[in-house]
């Protein structure tokens, strides 16, 4: 069977049907969503939908895809999704559940303000050999890549076609799913910074879709393997260290800086009792990691025993290097656990939203937010289900809009930079990098804008305005 003709049954593109006459579609760009594993061994993966300035009887609605989608879902244990110009990219580990009756895809895209899709695919490796999905991320308004079990694949967005492997990003041992894995990736400097299992952290030249150099975590101590990376509000990106490249949980007491313009690095230790950024490689997770967008600050769960560590969230000053105990679920007595990897930050509030559970074997799970210090504001409760979350995502993030990979910024840039809106036009004093988004992604003159709500970035400032 010729390449073309097997890529055409694996994949899967279509409209959906309309809506029917006189209901509403919802406008999601206005909450949070939480992306869930779901119920492995009974179902496909879910996502819900979270507005967190409703009341508890309003705020929640469940299982967005199969909603707005009948007889379409996810695929099985979708760990991973992004927004990115306008469109919600989902990443799962297969298609279809043991105990699904629905095929979903390993590739599933959808509107991100209409939640209707778009795409699916069965597949990543165009060739059909096994390839487990682990993340996206979105290179330009052209191109994403993602990531999996077998190297990060080239993903055409205009044609929504996996076109070619990234070179130098394999997996050395070939068709293993848990070793040699490539997992989380970010945008920074100009270049893809990619973590992978075996080799450390992957550097692309994504004008090539080539790795370019690779930054071992040998610096930090001999067989240590990578967690996740991530980019921090100053542009710096940001490795958590695994003991080795096994994949079994064990982390190292260190978090290694990387500058993306000159590739320079610095291992900084994490000292007073506190504990480095939890792992998961072996069944992957997009890990805690994550950065802040208004304050120069990371945060992450650690633990003694990284596989369950659940209780503790620490926060990292990224200007003075010191680490701080915020949150530590095991002292408020009322048995909450953070599940999995599920914990972000807002990028515009700050706030840290959590899912929490009570136990493996209990079906009750809540949404909590906290303010960026750990002071608890508010809990969502949910309807009873296994929903075993993976990831929180915010339609409203700078980094969902190309022209928005950041470059390390001299100190105190932002005060430099005043953004101002005059008669329809926007302006950027200070900056000439002028660039104005609609809340769906797409890129808008800065002059004679019509009335309504935009996203602003100049320079490494981000802001919402209304015209």
């Amino acid at each position: 069977m010729n390449k073309t003709l097997l890529t055409a049954l694996l994949s899967l593109a279509f409209v959906p049907a309309a809506y029917a006459e006189g209901e509403t579609e919802t406008d999601y760009t206005k909450g949070v969503f939480i992306v869930n594993e779901d119920w492995f061994g009974h179902q496909n993966s879910t996502v819900n939908y979270l507005l967190p300035d409703e009341d508890d009887n309003n705020c929640w609605q469940y299982r967005v895809i199969q909603t707005v989608n009948p007889g379409k879902e996810l695929g099985c244990t979708n760990q991973y999704g992004a927004i990115w110009n306008g469109r919600f990219y989902f990443i799962a580990k297969q298609e279809k559940d043991g105990g699904a009756s629905v095929t979903g895809g390993r590739i599933t895209v959808a509107d991100a303000k209409t939640m209707k899709l778009i795409y699916q695919n069965t597949m990543i490796d165009p060739s059909g050999a096994q390839c487990d999905g682990r993340a996206f991320v979105g290179v330009d308004e052209h191109k994403g890549y993602i990531s999996s079990s077998n190297g990060i694949w080239v993903f055409d967005l205009d044609r929504n076609e996996v076109t070619r492997r990234v070179e130098g990003t394999e997996n050395p041992e070939s068709g293993s799913l848990y070793t040699g894995q490539t997992g989380t990736m970010v945008r920074a400097g100009g270049y893809v910074f990619a973590a992978h299992q075996q080799h450390g952290l992957l550097v692309i030249d994504p004008t090539e879709d080539r790795v370019v150099n690779t930054i071992p975590m040998s610096i930090v101590a001999e067989d240590a393997g990578i967690g996740s990376v991530v980019v921090a509000k100053d542009g710096s990106v940001w490795a958590s260290v695994a003991q080795s490249t096994a994949g079994d949980g064990s982390t190292l007491p260190y978090i290694v800086r990387v500058d993306p313009n000159t590739l320079e690095t610095e291992v900084v230790a994490i000292t007073d009792g506190s504990y480095s950024p939890a792992n998961s490689w072996y069944a992957w997770t997009p890990d805690g990691l994550c950065a802040s967008y208004q304050n120069n600050a990371l945060y992450w769960n650690g633990g003694e025993n990284s596989w369950f560590s659940n209780s503790m969230i620490f926060k990292f000053d990224v200007d003075t290097r010191t680490t701080t105990k915020i949150i530590d679920l095991s002292e408020d007595g009322e048995g909450w656990q953070l599940y999995g990897c599920s914990m972000r930050v807002h990028p515009q509030t700050d706030e840290i939203y959590m899912s929490l559970f009570q136990s493996f074997s209990d079906p009750t799970y809540i949404t909590r937010r906290y303010d960026a210090n750990g002071n608890k504001v508010r809990d969502y409760a949910m309807e009873s289900h296994y929903w075993f979350p993976s990831l929180p995502v915010f339609p409203l993030s700078p980094d969902n809009v190309p022209g928005t990979s950041v470059s390390v910024s001299a100190p105190d840039a932002d005060n430099n930079i005043a953004i101002r809106v005059e008669n329809g036009c926007v302006y950027a004093d200070g900056c000439d990098d002028l660039n104005v988004f609609t809340l769906d992604g797409r890129q808008m003159p800065s002059q004679n804008l019509a009335p309504g709500i935009y996203i602003v970035r100049a320079g490494n400032v981000t802001k919402k305005i209304k015209i």
